[in-house]
């Protein structure tokens, strides 16, 4: 029909869900607990809150992490919420095969995990359910506990690389707050 456009296939290929979704920036949080081994954690972009009551927060590991079925065992681990100048611990809990906690300050938690040092704030959570989702587990926590808030710019990651929070007020808004625009 003229005028009428093509249809399309139904499914963007993974380079062009990547390259779509590598436009929306997120935090940055690293997952840890103390495994049969000691301490272990990953690198973590896909975290959200979930729910208020009860206090849920959900990430989602890749099936193929070697992490992930350490932290599940423990059944206990921490979410911390990374600072602007975390981006080096990020990057060494992103890779496989080596001690990631060399040289990372840490102290346990109440339940025991890894609350490392500098970030945001830590969130100890118990392992509440999994899903599948594709080539990514989703995960479902209870915040059992939350650790010391610091006030501090957060870590970003927008189209593949880390990115700091750079704000700037330019006046007030219609909410009579000060509106801000990214520097």
């Amino acid at each position: 029909m003229p005028g009428v456009p093509a249809v399309r296939r139904s499914e963007p290929t993974p380079g062009e869900f990547k390259s779509a979704l590598s436009r929306f920036c997120s935090g940055v949080t690293i997952v840890t607990a103390i495994g049969a081994d000691g301490p272990v954690g990953f690198s973590c972009q896909s975290f959200s809150s979930l729910s208020l009551e009860p206090p849920f927060v959900s990430f989602c590991p890749a099936v193929t992490s070697t992490s992930w079925p350490r932290i599940r065992a423990a059944g206990r681990f921490c979410v911390n919420v990374l600072s602007a100048d975390q981006d080096e611990i990020c990057r060494a809990f992103a890779r496989s095969g080596t001690d990631k906690f060399a040289g990372v300050e840490w102290i346990p938690g109440d339940n025991g995990a890894p609350r490392l040092a500098g970030s945001l704030v830590s969130l100890e959570c118990t392992l509440e359910d999994e899903v599948p989702g594709g080539d990514h587990t989703i995960v479902i926590a209870r915040v059992t506990a939350v650790g010391p808030i610091r006030d501090a710019e957060p870590l970003l990651f927008y189209r593949s690389s880390f990115h700091e929070l750079a704000l700037e007020a330019v006046g007030a808004g219609a909410y009579g707050a000060d509106t801000w625009r990214w520097g």
